[in-house]
């Protein structure tokens, strides 16, 4: 259902992702309903992203300089002209219905605020098992945070008027999650941050291709977040990180010997490095 007067912007925040991107943007070009405004903000780029943006027709490519996700987030946010802020990363592969579902959320409850769905990891030989650990994970933390609802970055959206309300407030700095962060603050006002399990979005699983080391620091970034903000039932977040760490091995495994072009497992695919094709840390804020 779509609200005459609503107007929705995508906001893709990039870093070296044209290959995704491409695909990403593709993806957008055959949703049902398409956004207002598309929103390309290049983090200081230095592959083909820049080119790619530019070739897609009802894309605006924009620049920050700061680098770090947290800072083209916050660039794109402030430039978005839409009442809803639809935010995906450069990996994200919409299904045609995903507008639709965004504007139907806001409809039936003008008090959320922001929403956020769970994850479809297309790119991956163990899909359903992760897609369901994913599932799992929220519920999981969901009845044990009272409600406490986290925000992901790659399937999320947020009312403008609420982001103006927060962002002044927001924390960029090294380490942690900056959409765990946005809504913890969005709560902290007072202000409706829900999780829809309908509202999915294609994601790739592309850091468990880094090295163990840089992928537990990328998990611990979580509770991490909800230290800075003295939140107790961070305790909760070890649980689904000690069953993530021990399954590493085998999701490493299963990621780096999925064939995109066979949609399965290939040998030829597991002796290659992936590494290249993973995203740098969120965490990390250079500037």
């Amino acid at each position: 259902m779509k609200l005459k007067n609503l107007k929705i912007s995508i906001v893709i925040p990039v870093y070296n992702e044209g290959d995704s991107l491409a695909a990403c943007l593709n993806a957008i070009e055959k949703l049902n309903t398409l956004p207002d405004e598309i929103i390309v903000v290049d983090n200081n780029s230095t592959d083909h992203s820049q080119i790619v943006a530019r070739s897609h027709d009802g894309v605006t490519l924009i620049s920050e300089k700061k680098q770090g996700v947290v800072h083209a987030r916050t660039r794109g946010f402030n430039v978005a002209k839409g009442d809803i802020i639809a935010r995906i990363d450069a990996d994200t592969v919409l299904p045609p219905d995903w507008i639709d579902k965004i504007y139907d959320i806001f409809a039936r409850d003008k008090s959320t605020v922001a929403v956020s769905g769970r994850a479809d990891y297309y790119d991956f030989i163990l899909k359903d098992i992760a897609n369901e650990i994913d599932r799992w994970s929220r519920n999981y933390l969901a009845s044990r945070f009272d409600n406490r609802i986290f925000l992901h970055g790659a399937n999320m959206a947020i009312r403008k008027s609420a982001w103006n309300k927060v962002r002044k407030t927001l924390c960029p700095c090294d380490g942690l999650h900056e959409d765990l962060d946005l809504a913890i603050h969005l709560q902290e006002q007072g202000l409706k941050v829900i999780y829809d399990e309908n509202l999915i979005a294609g994601n790739s699983p592309r850091r468990i291709a880094n090295g163990l080391r840089q992928f537990a620091d990328y998990c611990l970034a979580s509770p991490r977040t909800y230290k800075a903000h003295s939140i107790s039932s961070r305790r909760y977040m070890y649980v689904i990180i000690f069953v993530v760490m021990l399954l590493y091995p085998i999701g490493h495994l299963a990621y780096a010997s999925f064939d995109p072009k066979l949609g399965n497992f290939s040998l030829r695919y597991l002796f290659r490095s992936k590494l290249k094709r993973s995203r740098t840390s969120p965490t990390i804020n250079v500037a």
